[in-house]
């Protein structure tokens, strides 16, 4: 939800700090004392994360609040690039625990971590605003800066996307679906297996298997060993860009046990090694990076568009609350990707991807930063999107007129709330399957 309308669904501050609450700390002393204040309370909570053995929660729930943020400072800049009166930049909703104010902004935290917001005078004509301030309001400046400052919290979601694929492409690198490495060398029969007593070490690279190319799937090289029970196979391995050849003799599957390999049927004899197979992970220099970034930027960015056209499909509204009843349903979503999870269920996901590593943790962070920018821009109050669509109306019914058109945005209202009640149904069952039905480790 659009926290420019967000901020409208609160009960608004009275004059004086607003419903009984302190003044916002003013000047330049009290503001560094005020930020001292947060550092040390800050200070508190990370050194209570780390003695309850909760520092991957507290990673994902910084990384959400740097998101919410950063969505907020795009709407910030761009009303301040338009000339746009700017009054609150605040991380939550309802009472202020913390602020100060610098010029005419007073920048804060709210009681409630529930998103963050900027406040811009005059969103909409239902707004009463200080005449003396009507100049600088949204809805009194042009078309183009009014529509930089409705798309301006989805294109920051977009380059954060795109600058964590390029630190995930350049730095920690992406498995290469083209090739196949040993993951782990493992025992066999509760000994060295064959793989071991022949020198082959994680991170090998296969190359071929008796002189059949081993590229893109794992089959050729599981093929060759099961079929050579006993009977000596040539694999070719790239170490660390120097090709080796090695001779690996497979042990009969039915007289000893790999660990984690299941037999396949039957009784025939069928060869091991003893080996986890896997996919290399790959880093690609600047340049690449670049236009590697761009292109997985463009097939997520699809994805995305497309999962948010399914949220409003008759048939998912009737999937979701299937989903609350069955842990069946809900776990077949999760299957084939069409699970939608709270903000419980996706910060469960964020420390399951802490855990399992950085580039998993990037690429749930790059997830839900596409999935917000793009589903933020969807048409309709009280979603960025809705205050696109009102600026683009205003300006086709404007025309080349010198008086601004301002659309009356009362007769929205219905559909305003019909949007409002979609977004808490879809809470509220989103969040009830995540309860009832948690999803499983997808990393695990």
């Amino acid at each position: 939800m659009s926290a420019l309308d967000l901020q409208r669904m609160e009960i608004p501050d009275t004059p004086g700090g607003g419903g009984g609450h302190e003044e916002p700390v003013v000047g330049g002393k009290t503001a560094r004392r005020s930020l001292v204040e947060l550092g040390l309370a800050v200070a508190a909570i990370v050194v209570l994360s780390i003695v309850t053995g909760q520092v991957d929660l507290l990673i994902v729930i910084a990384c959400l609040i740097v998101m919410i943020m950063i969505h907020e400072l795009g709407h910030f800049l761009a009303a301040k690039h338009g000339k746009m009166k700017v009054t609150e930049y605040f991380l939550g909703f309802g009472p202020r625990l913390w602020s100060f104010r610098k010029g005419e902004t007073e920048y804060g935290i709210k009681a409630f971590p529930l998103g963050g917001y900027v406040k811009i005078p005059g969103m909409t004509n239902l707004e009463v605003v200080d005449p003396a301030d009507e100049a600088r309001t949204y809805r009194e400046q042009p078309f183009h800066a009014r529509l930089l400052v409705a798309v301006a919290g989805s294109a920051m979601h977009f380059l954060m996307a795109f600058v964590l694929l390029l630190i995930l492409v350049t730095c920690v690198g992406l498995p290469n679906s083209n090739k196949v490495d040993i993951d782990h060398v493992v025992a066999v029969g509760g000994r060295p297996g064959p793989a071991q007593i022949a020198g082959l070490r994680s991170g090998d690279v296969v190359v071929s298997a008796d002189g059949r190319a081993v590229n893109g799937s794992n089959d050729t090289l599981i093929s060759v060993i099961r079929d050579h029970p006993g009977v000596p196979i040539t694999l070719v391995v790239d170490r660390a860009g120097t090709r080796r050849t090695m001779t690996v003799t497979p042990a009969d599957g039915r007289t000893v046990h790999e660990v984690g390999a299941a037999a396949p049927a039957g009784t025939q004899p069928f060869g091991l090694i003893g080996v986890s197979l896997g996919s290399p992970v790959e880093r690609v220099g600047p340049v690449a990076g670049l236009a590697r970034s761009g292109t997985d930027m463009a097939r997520f960015s699809w994805a995305s568009v497309v999962g948010v056209a399914h949220l409003f499909s008759p048939a998912a509204a009737v999937q979701r609350f299937g989903q609350v009843t069955s842990a069946k349903a809900a776990d077949q979503a999760s299957a084939n990707g069409t699970r939608v999870q709270s903000i419980v269920g996706a910060v469960q996901t964020a420390k399951d991807a802490v855990q399992a590593g950085i580039g998993d943790l990037l690429i749930i962070l790059i997830s839900i930063n596409l999935f917000v920018g793009i589903f933020n821009l969807f048409p309709m109050l009280p979603l960025d999107g809705g205050h696109v669509a009102i600026a683009l109306y205003e300006k086709i019914r404007t025309g080349r007129s010198s008086k601004l058109y301002h659309a009356d945005v009362s007769k929205l209202l219905p559909f305003t709330f019909a949007m409002v009640a979609f977004l808490a149904v879809l809470f509220a069952t989103s969040l009830l399957t995540d309860l009832l039905h948690p999803m499983a480790n997808p990393f695990g």
